[in-house]
C-alpha cells in the first residue's frame, strides 16, 4: 500500500513539474463537439429600454437555435460611452468570436477597430446606425447594413404630426448624437416632413439620445421660445425627457410631441394622450435580423455583401387599438 501511494505521489510530481492540469473528459468532449459559431452582439446602452428589447429579442433566438450558434451579449452604460464600445469590439474579436452583429454608438469611430476584427477574419455585420459610408470605403471595406430607412421612418411621424398642426406654427428638433449616421437621417427625415408642411423649425439641439439631457435641452427651448408648437425627438427616450420638460414648464397640455423607437413607456405615453405617435423599427427583431445575417456570411463566405432593409411602421394611438 505504502509503495502504491509513493508511486502515485511520484507521477503527480512529475505531472505538476511538467505543467500539466487535470483533464475534465466530458468538458474536452463537450468543447470538441461544440463546432458552432460563435457571435458577438455589441450594442448600445442596455440603460435603454430599445437596446434591452433588442437583447431579449436576440437571446430568445439564439435559445430557439441553440443548436446553429453561441450568442455573446454586449452592451454600453450610455449612449456617449464609445470608448467602452470600441473596447468590446476588441475584447470580442480576442476571445475568438466568428462574427460580431454591432450597433454602433458612433458612426465613424467604430470602423478601426471593426476593421482590425476583420482583417482577423471576423464576419462583421452592422445594424441600427450605419457605419459611415466614406470611412468604409476609404478603408476598402464591406460591412453589410442591416436596418430600417431611418429618414424614411422619421418623415412618416413628422407628417402625420404636420396633420395636426397650422401652416407656420413652430417646431424643435431633439437629435440624437450629431456623428450618428440614424441621428442625422432622423433629423433629416423630420425636417423635411416639416418644411414641406410649411412649418418654422425654431431650434434645433442634439440631447444625446438621452431622457435627462432632453429634459434639460427641451426646457431651454420651450422657456426660449414659448410660441413652439410640437417637438420632434429622435428617440423615445428623449420623447419622456420632453414630455417631464414640458410638465415642468406648464404645457404638457397643449405641446405636441413625437418620437422613435416605439418603447412600452412610449406606448403607455400616446394611449395617454402625451405623445401623438411614434416610429417602431422592430426592435425585438433588429439584431435577429443582423445575426441571421451574419449566419449567411458564415455559411456562405463568397456570398455578395448586400445591405438589408428592415421595415420600420408609424405607432399611433389608433394602430395600438388595434
Amino acid at each position: 500500500m505504502k509503495r502504491y501511494v509513493s508511486l502515485l505521489n511520484l507521477v503527480l510530481f512529475a505531472c505538476a513539474a511538467a505543467g500539466c492540469t487535470q483533464a475534465n473528459p466530458t468538458n474536452s468532449a463537450a468543447e470538441a463537439a461544440d463546432d458552432k459559431p460563435k457571435i458577438a452582439l455589441i450594442m448600445k446602452s442596455l440603460a435603454n429600454e430599445f437596446f434591452s428589447t433588442m437583447a431579449d429579442g436576440a437571446t430568445q433566438h439564439q435559445q430557439a437555435n441553440a443548436d446553429q450558434y453561441n450568442l455573446v451579449v454586449n452592451g454600453i452604460k450610455d449612449e456617449r460611452d464609445i470608448s467602452r464600445q470600441v473596447a468590446l469590439v476588441q475584447e470580442m474579436a480576442a476571445s475568438g468570436v466568428d462574427a460580431i452583429v454591432i450597433a454602433p454608438a458612433d458612426s465613424q469611430a467604430l470602423v478601426p477597430a471593426l476593421r482590425r476584427a476583420m482583417q482577423e477574419g471576423i464576419v462583421v455585420v452592422n445594424i441600427d446606425n450605419r457605419l459611415d459610408h466614406e470611412m468604409l470605403t476609404k478603408e476598402g471595406l464591406e460591412v453589410p447594413f442591416v436596418g430600417p430607412d431611418n429618414q424614411a421612418g422619421a418623415q412618416a411621424v413628422g407628417e402625420l404630426l404636420a396633420g395636426n398642426l397650422t401652416r407656420g406654427d413652430a417646431v424643435a428638433i431633439l437629435e440624437g448624437l450629431q456623428t450618428s449616421e440614424n441621428g442625422q437621417a432622423r433629423k433629416a427625415g423630420f425636417e423635411a416632413a416639416m418644411l414641406a408642411a410649411g412649418m418654422k423649425i425654431v431650434d434645433s439641439q442634439s440631447a444625446q439620445w438621452e431622457m435627462s439631457k432632453a429634459n434639460e435641452v427641451a426646457s431651454s427651448m420651450l422657456s426660449e421660445h414659448p410660441e413652439i408648437k410640437a417637438i420632434l425627438a429622435a428617440n423615445d427616450n428623449m420623447a419622456m425627457g420632453a414630455i417631464a420638460a414640458a410638465k415642468s414648464v406648464g404645457r404638457h397640455e397643449d405641446l405636441l410631441i413625437v418620437g422613435f423607437d416605439n418603447i412600452a413607456a412610449v406606448q403607455d405615453a400616446i394611449r395617454a394622450g402625451k405623445v401623438l405617435a411614434t416610429a417602431d423599427q422592430h426592435g425585438d427583431q433588429l439584431a435577429v435580423y443582423g445575426i441571421e445575417k451574419a449566419l449567411e456570411l458564415l455559411r456562405e463566405p463568397t456570398a455578395i455583401v448586400a445591405d438589408v432593409e428592415t421595415p420600420v411602421d408609424l405607432v399611433t394611438v389608433d394602430t395600438l387599438s388595434k
